[in-house]
């Protein structure tokens, strides 16, 4: 049962983004990486694993998928409707690699950016991560390889703890008194990307029954986020070419109860027709707590999607 105290929050529509015949665009055929459900729960270090131990668990397979080309569809496409959306802008961040330069002037555009798109009271940015195949294997610090295994970065457990870490017990209890999502903001730091772009799939092809815990260890803290189990039913996209203007919004988590996705799931892939002069993919994705006016009953129907 739910009481709403505002009308239920649209997720605005992306704004004005390249056309596909501009960028070339193009559906392709490609592998994902699933999980394969039934052995022990998956685990993967956040940090070097002690030696001998591998640093993912679990059993997972590769499957040929046809990831469609989004953006004949970015007019429609919306984070309530679909878990993702595809939305021109300019930053003026110069450099993604400087994490005080990314807190100072990326931080409060992507504020702004994901309060305008959603509808949201208000949104704290809380994290980011940059990601490059070369430099994470090179051992630069703070930048990490691109996920090449389809997840959310959330489960329905995982999410109200971090909302508890972020905020204390008090304003969490608070502030999940009404609705409160996570929203990631993927974005290349140059484009156009050309080799490991993100796919995200639908949000209303997912099933319950598709989702695979998996903890994620830290050195100071268990963390808890979905891997998928395959499902022929799941229908993928990407944005091909993407550029440095454009931003994806992900959402990661939704408190809502009444019939918005609570999330979607979305994962690097190896591009099949990447051309060899390509430039490797360099991307900074963004974090945040989305707070809303609408209050919602928190209810064991969230275990379902």
């Amino acid at each position: 049962m739910e009481q709403e105290i505002s009308p239920v929050e649209r997720t605005s529509g992306p704004t004005s983004v390249r056309s596909a015949r501009e960028l070339g665009a193009g559906s392709v055929e490609a592998e994902l990486v699933y999980a394969i459900p039934g052995g022990p729960r998956p685990v993967v270090y956040m940090y070097p694993p002690p030696p001998g131990v591998p640093r993912l668990s679990g059993e997972y397979h590769g499957v040929r998928v046809r990831i469609e080309d989004a953006r004949p569809s970015t007019a429609s496409l919306s984070l309530d409707v679909h878990g993702f959306s595809l939305h021109a802008h300019r930053s003026a961040l110069r450099d993604g690699y400087d994490a005080d330069e990314v807190r100072a002037v990326y931080y409060p555009e992507m504020e702004r950016l994901v309060r305008e798109a959603t509808g949201a009271q208000s949104v704290l940015v809380f994290d980011h991560n940059v990601r490059s195949d070369a430099k994470a294997r090179s051992g630069q610090l703070g930048v990490n390889e691109p996920v090449r295994r389809v997840h959310n970065d959330y489960t329905f457990e995982s999410a109200v703890r971090r909302v508890h870490q972020l905020l204390g017990p008090e304003q969490a209890e608070r502030r999940l008194e009404r609705r409160l999502a996570i929203i990631n903001v993927w974005r290349p730091l140059f484009g156009p990307v050309q080799d490991t772009p993100l796919a995200v799939c639908d949000a209303r092809t997912i099933q319950s029954n598709d989702l695979v815990p998996i903890d994620l260890l830290y050195r100071d803290r268990v963390g808890e986020n979905y891997n998928f189990a395959h499902n022929p039913a799941h229908r993928w996209y990407y944005v091909p070419e993407m550029q440095a203007d454009e931003a994806l919004l992900l959402k990661c988590y939704d408190s809502a109860t009444d019939g918005r996705p609570p999330f979607t799931a979305h994962s690097a892939f190896d591009h099949p027709e990447v051309p060899a002069h390509a430039r490797p993919r360099e991307s900074i994705e963004i974090r945040t707590l989305a707070f809303f006016l609408t209050i919602f009953l928190r209810s064991a129907a969230l275990a379902e999607c």
